[in-house]
């Protein structure tokens, strides 16, 4: 009998990524359960939840797993890009929708943005230039020629595949754009829009200043958190697209501020 062909990479991140969406909706999930949904062996998920587990995407416990800590300093985009892909998604297809033909604009690195540039790929352009600081959308949208990527130069960040420093900023003050997608790490009424890094903080206040809206992308697990570095009060949006289950009271304290906010 010929054994069937191993599962393929792209196969093994994908059910990675249902485990952890799975973990964090319900709770907690045994290796019996996972094992029953997946089709596959208890071994494998065993395999699956020590990855995981060494990524910091979900904590191991006694015959399965429990959902990591809900907010960690600078997480590893790899592992952010596994956490609410379903609400990321959403967030970046309504956010691509105000995006309009001959737009310039800014897509900030992170696991949010990166689903606003997929969704702007499946898109039919005249012509759209955007400006990033993340690696990971650039590769995203490079190959399209009616898009024109501009990438910010300066200091690697390993784990948000971001670029950050002077040499980002120096580029970055002698533009302009019409929108600025923004994903953050925290959003707190008293302390505004956060995120772990100083350097990125810089850099994406720097990016306020230059565009002429700018328009939030987080899911609504950031509501409630506060990061090392502030960017800028809540005032600094003009828009935030967020999901369903963000709490009233972030709503309210938003729009008190005079920003718009879009769920999906």
């Amino acid at each position: 009998m010929t054994r069937p062909p191993p599962p393929s990479r792209l196969l093994v991140e994908e059910r990675r990524r249902l485990i952890v969406e799975q973990v964090e909706r319900d709770g907690r999930a045994t290796v019996e359960q996972l094992a029953a949904r997946f089709g596959v062996s208890p071994v494998t998920i065993r395999a699956d939840l020590e990855a995981l587990a060494r990524n910091a995407a979900i904590v191991r416990s006694h015959g399965g797993a429990l959902p990591a800590p809900a907010h960690e300093i600078d997480t590893p985009l790899s592992i952010k890009e596994t956490r609410r892909h379903a609400q990321k998604r959403r967030i970046g297809q309504a956010a691509a929708r105000l995006v309009e033909d001959g737009d310039t604009i800014i897509l900030d690195s992170g696991s949010t943005t990166i689903e606003v540039a997929r969704a702007l790929r499946a898109r039919k352009w005249g012509e759209l230039t955007v400006i990033t600081n993340g690696l990971h959308i650039a590769l995203e949208l490079g190959a399209i020629p009616a898009i024109r990527v501009m990438m910010l130069g300066g200091l690697l960040r390993a784990s948000s595949h971001s670029l950050v420093g002077p040499g980002a900023e120096q580029m970055l003050a002698q533009l302009s754009a019409d929108r600025l997608f923004l994903g953050v790490d925290g959003i707190d009424p008293e302390v505004g829009v956060t995120t772990p890094d100083p350097q990125e903080a810089t850099l994406n206040a720097l990016m306020i200043r230059v565009s002429r809206e700018v328009i939030g992308v987080f899911d609504a697990s950031k509501f409630g958190q506060r990061s090392l570095s502030v960017i800028a009060p809540l005032s600094g949006l003009h828009k935030v697209v967020s999901d369903g289950a963000a709490p009233a009271e972030y709503v309210q304290a938003l729009q008190d501020a005079g920003v718009e906010v879009v769920l999906v």
